[in-house]
């Protein structure tokens, strides 16, 4: 930072070890979500928050940061690809979801909010996965907050896969087409190879085991939602690593236009306030300070605190504690549980060299999943109703006056996080006028 600006970046090459700072005027933040704070997710192992956290750091506000989507379809053994996404094309084509009984579960909770859009009987289901357009949709096609939860309560009343998952049968076609298993083949070649090479199934004669996955996250860097400047001058968001544009959940395929419109707009915006600012200066007493903190595990060596260890307990706590399901003595146990992680993260050890070193790596991502997954914790702690992706047990329904309010996680100068309840921002005149006319 320079006088309350971005002033640039500093990180390391992971193929050589080098230190890097770069000077830069503007920068935009692109890095994903969060999903790696989670011990089940769909994310690659990047998506440990690392954006988020440092914007918060640099002074900026994250918003929305309880909503976070967990898929209800991801693979759940063998356990080397626990969490891989299983397409909602599955359920899209025919595919049902089933419980250990046999019982296909998602007719047994269907929303009043969706009933008259959604199939009371199987052959109503059926007949919209074949494209009838007087047919509705089955219930597998609910939002995926809700067949999240509902697997999960399968899962939890013993009524499960053998492997903490349910079953999801697209072989079960074969009863309604001739030539089923090349049908499903020519539908969905990517599932059916990914199940063959991954898990020895074939998804043309038995069914899948899949379970909820965390998936997304809707909340992150409070953006402008032209420029996606944040509110630090200088430092911009895109994609998944900003917040506003999904709310308290995200249709499958939003992601995509998201990242594309406003990646554009925040490189615009970016460029434009670089050329309509002077110049700034990176501190290098500040990167020698974040570099000789980088390099204390090193010191610490393989003796101290393992930092995978530290990354599992903060997943299984996450996951167990401020998962799909929420409650507000969890929650607390879940602070309880991060304060303690961050006493051992700043013990963390490792040894070997600074090359394609993942320890090395690690014990520099716990820091950032850490901050991001108190964030959470207290956002979803806040919001006291049920709404998107939240799902508080203890505040089962919607709060009309929460609808009115986002959750913004500011850090103050003491570096503590401080969570706030604030009004939603009116909508621009422009944008009402377009939304008046679409109606």
């Amino acid at each position: 930072m320079d006088s309350g600006r971005v002033a640039g970046a500093f990180g390391y090459d992971r193929e050589k070890g080098h230190f890097i700072l770069w000077s830069a005027k503007a920068v935009v933040i692109a890095t994903g979500g969060i999903g790696r704070a989670f011990k089940v997710t769909s994310n690659s192992w990047e998506y440990t928050g690392d954006g988020l956290a440092l914007a918060w750091r640099a002074g900026a506000e994250l918003l929305d940061m309880e909503f976070v989507q967990f898929h209800p379809t991801g693979m759940v053994w063998p356990i080397s690809v626990r969490g891989i996404l299983v397409t909602e094309a599955v359920r899209g084509d025919g595919g049902v979801l089933r419980n250990s009984e046999g019982r296909r579960f998602m007719f047994d909770d269907i929303p009043d909010l969706y009933k008259e859009q959604t199939a009371d009987n199987e052959d109503e289901g059926w007949r919209y996965t074949q494209g009838d357009k007087n047919a509705r949709r089955p219930p597998e096609l609910l939002t995926r907050d809700h067949v999240a939860r509902c697997i999960n309560r399968e899962v939890k009343a013993g009524r499960g896969s053998p492997h903490g998952g349910v079953f999801l049968d697209i072989a079960w076609i074969k009863q309604r087409l001739p030539k089923a298993a090349e049908h499903i083949q020519r539908k969905l070649p990517s599932m059916y190879h990914q199940f063959k090479q991954l898990a020895d199934i074939d998804i043309t004669k038995e069914p899948m085991e899949v379970g909820p996955t965390t998936h997304y996250m809707m909340g992150g860097i409070r953006v402008d939602g032209d420029t996606q400047m944040s509110t630090v001058p200088g430092l911009f968001a895109a994609g998944e690593a900003a917040a506003g544009l999904h709310g308290a959940n995200r249709l499958g395929g939003n992601s995509l236009s998201d990242l594309l419109v406003f990646g554009k707009r925040a490189g615009q915006f970016a460029a434009d306030f670089a050329r309509r600012n002077g110049d700034v200066v990176a501190d290098e007493a500040e990167a020698q300070s974040a570099a000789t903190a980088a390099l204390a595990p090193f010191e610490h060596g393989p003796a101290a605190e393992n930092p995978y260890q530290i990354q599992y307990d903060l997943q299984d706590s996450m996951q167990a504690l401020v998962g799909i399901v929420r409650m507000e003595g969890e929650m607390q146990q879940a602070l309880g549980v991060i304060e303690q992680l961050r006493t051992r993260a700043a013990h963390a050890g490792i040894a070997g060299h600074r090359q394609y070193n993942n320890g090395w790596h690690t014990c520099m991502d716990l820091a950032n999943m850490l901050d991001v997954s108190e964030a959470i914790t207290r956002a979803a702690l806040l919001r006291k109703e049920s709404r998107g992706a939240q799902f508080r047990e203890d505040f089962p329904n919607k709060d009309a006056e929460w609808g009115k309010h986002n959750i913004v996680v500011k850090r103050r100068d003491s570096g503590e996080m401080l969570v706030e309840k604030q009004p939603l921002q009116p909508l621009p005149a422009e944008l009402k006028k377009i939304i008046e006319e679409m109606k």
